[in-house]
């Protein structure tokens, strides 16, 4: 029964990888979890108990993990926290934690579980790849020893990392990273030494792992895909969704267009603390993008993806995102602006106060430029063209050049900049550029209800942002979002 079994698993693994190879493209698949959350505590509990709130949450991944395999899924990726939740100190989540050993030892914990022993979770998260011939990407808990001869050694003698594996088809641990850039809540893990560049080969392309926080730095998440040129970025997150630009789906799907590589995120799904989005994202747009504010449930997202988007015939050419906007003759601020914040970032503004225009509005070295046309205005919207050239972020800063076009929360314009999910213009044409001074740009356009817009908008060789034939969907945002990695400041906890 065993040889048996061994031998059509031998010829569905043989089959997948021949179908790979066949291809240009592969099917991938992301799950968003509502994760079941642990007790919250003050004193760490048993690691029979940790043991059992897993198991729970694997019950469902591993569902997500069948169900894709089902439908052809040759990969899939789970989110970040999804396997025991939050709500952690250093202290309470240690149970929770296991050893997780180099990929270079070769270990395929379904088939030899007590080698690395005890890692019940790598074995169970092995053996959902294995028994589905699947690729499966996870986010759990590592630890590792240290020492007083080690002048970086926590106090307790041990790092504690937040990680995330890969198992190939086979059951094989093909990947670990351990994540580099931290959020401030964050105090129960280590941030490794050095930032980790991960990548691992598939029959159907170079893969780079990163999570969640990381997207927003340069490293490692730009050397993997500016340096290493990896095809894919496997991503788990827990996203809280911030309008109007860090929404998960409108920025991850921007972040996989600006970079050119596909972007598997996973988010994690919890409405109580705005924990939703995910996608399938491409150098093109969305191939499946999932976003519920709503309801409690988990969705699993499927789509095929070239495996190489860089030689795609549909591949985007370069972009000089400063060109157009420095070409245009006597570019100077000519409208008149007022100050608004975006959470804490104060931006220029200049209120739309006409059915169709030609505004440009500066602040720093950044000169946004707006050519537009609105298609029904509402008496009761009010739009605005908006620049931000500068640090953003409390504790952790990092250099934002920003230029958008969007809706106001009411028509008072001290409320330009604040969150709003619901709109009722749509516009005829509208084109976006700026004077950035970087080369990572990424293109947002967020319509009314949260919504994309796939293939309804483009972007030019001289870096305009142009809708194609009018929004089919009033607007809520369109911008473009730059990153000046070199101005970012030091980073304080490191």
């Amino acid at each position: 029964m065993l040889a048996s079994q061994l031998l059509l698993h031998a010829a569905v693994l043989g089959l997948t990888i021949l179908q790979a190879l066949a291809s240009n493209t592969f099917t991938a698949a992301v799950y968003e979890h509502a994760v079941i959350l642990p007790d919250a505590t003050t004193k760490p509990v048993s690691p029979k108990e940790a043991l059992a709130l897993m198991n729970k949450n694997m019950d469902v991944l591993e569902g997500a993990v069948k169900e894709a395999a089902l439908q052809g899924a040759q990969i899939i990726v789970t989110p970040e926290d999804g396997i025991y939740g939050w709500r952690f100190t250093r202290e309470t989540i240690y149970p929770y934690l296991e050893d997780i050993p180099d990929p270079a030892v070769n270990w395929i914990p379904c088939t030899d579980p007590t080698r690395f022993a005890p890692a019940p979770v790598q074995e169970r998260l092995s053996c959902m790849a294995r028994r589905n011939s699947i690729y499966v990407a996870a986010n759990i808990g590592d630890k590792k020893l240290c020492n007083s001869s080690d002048p970086s050694c926590p106090s307790d003698g041990r790092y504690q990392y937040n990680t995330n594996v890969v198992f190939d088809p086979e059951g094989k641990l093909v990947a670990r990273y351990h994540k580099y850039n931290l959020f401030r809540g964050e105090t129960q893990f280590n941030y490794p030494k050095e930032p980790e560049m991960v990548t691992f080969e598939t029959p159907f392309g170079k893969f780079g792992i990163i999570t969640c926080f990381d997207i927003l730095f340069h490293d490692p998440a730009v050397v993997l895909v500016s340096k290493l040129q990896v095809d894919t970025v496997l991503f788990p997150t827990a996203w809280m969704n911030v309008l109007p630009f860090l929404t998960a789906v409108e920025f991850h799907s921007a972040w996989a267009m600006g970079m050119g590589v596909n972007l598997l995120s996973a988010n994690t799904h919890n409405i109580g603390t705005a924990m939703t989005g995910s996608g399938l994202f491409t150098p093109e747009g969305p191939a499946a993008y999932h976003y519920d504010s709503k309801t409690k449930k988990g969705q699993l997202l499927i789509a095929e993806l070239s495996a190489q988007p860089r030689l795609s015939p549909t591949y985007p050419p370069a972009v000089n995102w400063s060109l157009y906007a420095t070409s245009i003759e006597k570019f100077r601020d000519g409208n008149d602006t007022f100050s608004g914040a975006v959470r804490r970032d104060i931006f220029t503004f200049s209120d739309l106060r006409h059915r169709d225009g030609n505004y440009t509005v500066c602040q720093g070295d950044l000169c946004c430029h707006l050519v537009y046309r609105m298609s029904n205005q509402s008496k009761d919207e009010v739009y605005v063209l908006g620049a931000f050239d500068g640090l953003h972020g409390s504790l952790i800063k990092y250099h934002w050049q920003i230029c958008t076009l969007l809706k106001c929360k009411s028509t008072d314009l001290n409320t330009c900049g604040e969150p709003v999910e619901t709109a009722q213009t749509k516009f005829e044409m509208f084109s976006l550029s700026g004077t950035f001074g970087t080369n990572y740009v990424f293109p947002e356009v967020l319509y009314s209800g949260v919504q994309l817009a796939p293939g309804e908008f483009e972007v030019l060789r001289d870096g305009r942002l142009k809708s194609k034939h009018g929004t089919s969907k009033p607007l809520l945002t369109a911008t473009l979002f730059g990153r000046l990695y070199e101005k970012d400041l030091p980073h304080p906890l490191r």
